[in-house]
């Protein structure tokens, strides 16, 4: 990956307090976390980042969870983080993101918060080629208008919440659509993107909360070990009835745990 060939896009929400730095998971756009972050204001300035092959942020000739933790250091040391520290909240592909960003970059990272995702390799990755795979079989060149995909999507696909944050990636370009996301590269990298990379002895020493939904496999107890081995600090909170996509299944759970955790900073 090279970084001066892939920039980043985000946008700010607030204007004054902590700042705090949202990474999306797969298939996911920093504004998925729009809600969460108005909520916070005023106490909390956030950044929402789309990260590499996602939004409108550059796409790469590869997946590599380091580097993409290096372009994200690299954007936040020339801007967002240019003053000091920031917080970093990641779910999912985003939160091993901001754990190789913790561990790589500990002096750009204040307190980390991890949503639901382990340092650890699995999950339901069945799940997420599934939904590669139906986004894949809709021929998008017959396409007339975006209904149609969601129609062709409900085939396969039976959860109309979940088939209208994907098609949150469907773009039209004049009379013709076009996705945004790079399904290609992440249909091909997925195994890539559902393991998790040696870190050799790195430690990060700041608190970490970790939020994990109740209805969710993916931060399980034999996680434990390697989560504190990682992050000594690490606190686990389980929201219930949420599954995997905690912030947006319970939301105001999830801001308040986001504020208790990150409020506490500098006390």
């Amino acid at each position: 990956m090279s970084t001066s060939a892939q920039p980043l896009v985000g946008t700010t929400v607030g204007e004054s307090g902590q700042p705090v730095v949202f990474l999306h998971g797969l298939f996911g756009q920093g504004r998925n976390f729009t809600q969460v972050a108005k909520a916070l204001t005023p106490e909390f300035r956030s950044l929402l980042l789309d990260l590499p092959n996602h939004g409108r942020s550059a796409w790469t000739e590869d997946f590599d969870y380091a580097a993409t933790a290096d372009l994200v250091a690299e954007h936040l040391r020339g801007g967002f983080a240019a003053d000091g520290p920031v917080h970093v909240v990641g779910h999912s592909m985003g939160g091993k993101v901001a754990m190789l960003l913790a561990l790589r970059h500990p002096d750009l990272v204040d307190r980390l918060v991890v949503a639901d995702i382990a340092p650890a390799s699995g999950g339901s990755l069945g799940e997420f080629a599934h939904l590669l795979d139906s986004l894949a079989a809709i021929d998008l060149s017959t396409l007339t208008r975006r209904g149609e995909a969601d129609e062709r999507l409900a085939e396969r696909v039976h959860d109309a919440r979940v088939r209208g944050f994907l098609l949150q990636n469907l773009r039209a370009d004049g009379d013709t659509f076009r996705w945004q996301a790079n399904l290609d590269l992440l249909r091909r990298d997925l195994p890539t993107i559902g393991g998790f990379p040696d870190v050799g002895d790195a430690t990060f020493d700041h608190p970490v909360l970790w939020v994990a939904g109740d209805r969710s496999d993916y931060v399980r107890p034999e996680h434990g070990p390697q989560m504190r081995r990682l992050f000594p600090r690490t606190t686990l909170v389980t929201l219930k009835g949420a599954g995997h996509w905690v912030h947006s299944e319970q939301p105001e759970a999830f801001v308040s745990a986001l504020r208790t955790f990150l409020g506490a900073a500098g006390r």
